[in-house]
């Protein structure tokens, strides 16, 4: 079976070695202990599902396990020896488009001009980056309703590198992908050698980007 790489059964994700689910869905960084002022070695996150409190999910716990071995299994984990389990982990499907073979970079079927796709279908993946490519769709909307042929986000920012990556990824290998600042248009060389510290050098990619988008929203006229 082929699995997005993002959204691995818990159980594979574990084959992969013993310090996988450490440095996956169960990465403690950050969780300082304030009573030893150290990390623990792994941490299950819990989110609230309801406006009681009363009912959470297991965060990147996506399996196959049977339910009653599921059950057996997490209840191991402290804290949840005698947790009531509202419903078990289970793998869902992602569908989505061949977009670099289909989309154009304003999200335009190629064979069918007057149709966008965009959100998880058209191959971004996470919630912010499927109301981005949303957004980005109306705009490139708005402007065939004028019958102006839409300019694509700039490339340097982050909805253009996105959208330029799932329009021009390797046909054979295409997976759904997060922003990362890996996809945004790297510094040129001189620069990264001169300025050493990463998080400035993120400082001014996104700093650049962020002129580049007004200047592309100004110019947009919409």
């Amino acid at each position: 079976m082929n699995y997005f790489e993002g959204c691995l059964p818990i159980e594979e994700t574990a084959r992969r070695g013993r310090d996988t689910l450490r440095f996956g869905p169960m990465k403690p960084a950050g969780l300082t202990n304030p009573k030893t002022g150290r990390w623990p070695y792994a941490a299950v996150q819990l989110r609230q599902e309801n406006l009681r409190a009363d009912s959470y999910n297991l965060v990147g716990f996506q399996n196959h396990l049977k339910f009653g071995e599921q059950a057996r299994v997490l209840r191991m984990i402290p804290g949840l020896e005698h947790a009531t389990f509202l419903r078990y982990g289970q793998i869902h499907r992602n569908t989505y488009i061949h977009a670099p073979s289909l989309l154009t970079e304003t999200l335009q079927l190629r064979a069918h001009p007057s149709i966008l796709i965009a959100g998880q279908l058209s191959g971004v993946e996470g919630y912010t980056e499927s109301i981005a490519s949303g957004l980005l769709a109306g705009r490139y909307a708005a402007s065939l309703a004028r019958n102006i042929q839409p300019t694509p986000a700039p490339r340097i920012t982050a909805n253009g590198s996105l959208t330029h990556y799932i329009t021009h990824a390797d046909h054979k290998k295409f997976q759904p992908a997060n922003i990362t600042f890996d996809l945004l248009v790297p510094l040129e060389e001189d620069l990264r050698k001169k300025i050493r510290d990463k998080k400035e050098r993120h400082r001014i990619q996104c700093e650049r980007a962020l002129d580049a988008w007004d200047a592309w929203l100004a110019a947009s006229n919409l």
